[in-house]
């Protein structure tokens, strides 16, 4: 316990209590207070007497002379004294990690009132997916069935079988409905959409370019000549054993006549003045472009790959450049070409860009592409 209070003494800069000195034992001889009371009677006697002299004199005395007191000042029962400086560096140390102390738990505390420790939420656990469904492979094996099922010829019916077992599950029966009569070829068969059904399956739209050869007109023997269509067959797949099988017979379906319908086109508006002066600019361009020698009119390191031979310029339809700033513009042309004795309009896009020297400015082609943007 007395450890404990020296350390808090210590913290706290409080001085060291003092024991009071023990009375010292009287001596034999007279007390100090008797030494003070018989020299306070010897004065009353010289005083007296002096008074009585005075009397006898005539004189009077105007006071009366009180004996002397004596008076002493209170003392503390301790000192202060200065510490050392090794004493006081610990001290003050001693007072700073204290008071850092209790600073510190009541900002902690009032902080808590105001906000809460919150938890850190867990993150969310990693999910491993898997591939997702293999269309490729879907729309390739759909591909190749519908080239197989759609192809039959009745004097070999066993290369029909054949082919259809390679993409049918093992055991399933490979005729797949054919009777076994007439001939049909396929010219080109197109994978499209692949719609997953969940479950690992899926159905796969195949549009299939047929040519079967035609059927002799009424009261004539010799059959027309092959008539080519187009056809949809849808093909049900499953992915089954790391790979794509065909789960039971299509259908064959409609292709469509045309396309959907679409929101007009933004058209740009059109430079006017630049289109006047750069009109010469693209038919000459196109007069080169047909011949394979474009290099000759095109921009400083432009490279324009020359059109298939038999191609001839019949006109130039149209040329009008979008509105823009800059020194490259681009424009939209409208070509007439002469193909196979036929004469076909197509659409252009050219990007035309300035080229200055020091004899003059001038517009040449740096770009061209087919079609509108």
């Amino acid at each position: 316990m007395s450890t404990l209070k020296s350390v808090m003494r210590t913290a706290l800069n409080l001085p060291e209590p003092r024991n009071k000195p023990p009375a010292a034992p009287h001596p034999a001889g007279p007390q100090p207070e008797q030494v003070r009371a018989s020299a306070a009677t010897g004065a009353q006697r010289w005083v007296a007497s002096g008074q009585r002299v005075k009397a006898a004199r005539g004189v009077h005395p105007s006071t009366t002379v009180a004996p002397p007191q004596q008076t002493r000042e209170p003392t503390a029962p301790w000192r202060v004294e200065e510490e050392n400086g090794g004493a006081k560096f610990f001290v003050k140390l001693g007072r700073i990690v204290l008071w850092g102390t209790v600073a510190l738990a009541v900002a902690t505390g009032v902080r808590s009132w105001f906000w809460p420790n919150q938890s850190a939420p867990p993150a969310p656990p990693k999910v491993t997916q898997g591939p997702t469904y293999p269309v490729d492979e879907a729309q390739a094996v759909a591909a190749r069935f519908a080239y197989s099922y759609l192809t039959w010829d009745e004097a070999e019916p066993e290369g029909r079988a054949k082919a259809l077992a390679r993409d049918l599950p093992k055991g399933t029966d490979t005729t797949a409905g054919w009777n076994a009569k007439g001939k049909q070829d396929v010219v080109d068969a197109q994978p499209g959409a692949v719609a997953e059904l969940g479950n690992k399956r899926a159905r796969v739209h195949v549009d299939v370019l047929v040519s079967a050869p035609g059927q002799p007109a009424k009261g004539q023997k010799a059959a027309s000549p092959a008539a080519h269509r187009w056809m949809g067959l849808e093909v049900p797949v499953l992915y089954a054993s790391g790979r794509i099988v065909v789960t039971g017979e299509p259908g064959i379906v409609g292709v469509p006549t045309s396309g959907p319908s679409i929101t007009d086109q933004n058209i740009a508006n059109s430079d006017v003045q630049l289109s006047d002066q750069t009109k010469s600019t693209v038919d000459a361009f196109f007069e080169e472009y047909a011949k394979g020698e474009a290099d000759s009119v095109t921009a400083p390191g432009a490279v324009v790959p020359p059109l298939p031979t038999g191609m001839v310029l019949d006109s130039v339809q149209s040329w009008a450049v979008d509105q823009g700033k800059g020194t490259d513009r681009t424009g939209t042309a409208v070509i007439v070409w002469q193909v196979s004795g036929a004469e076909l309009e197509q659409t252009y896009r050219v990007e035309l860009t300035r080229v200055t020297s020091a004899a003059a400015e001038r517009w040449q082609v740096a770009e061209v592409h087919g079609g509108t943007s």
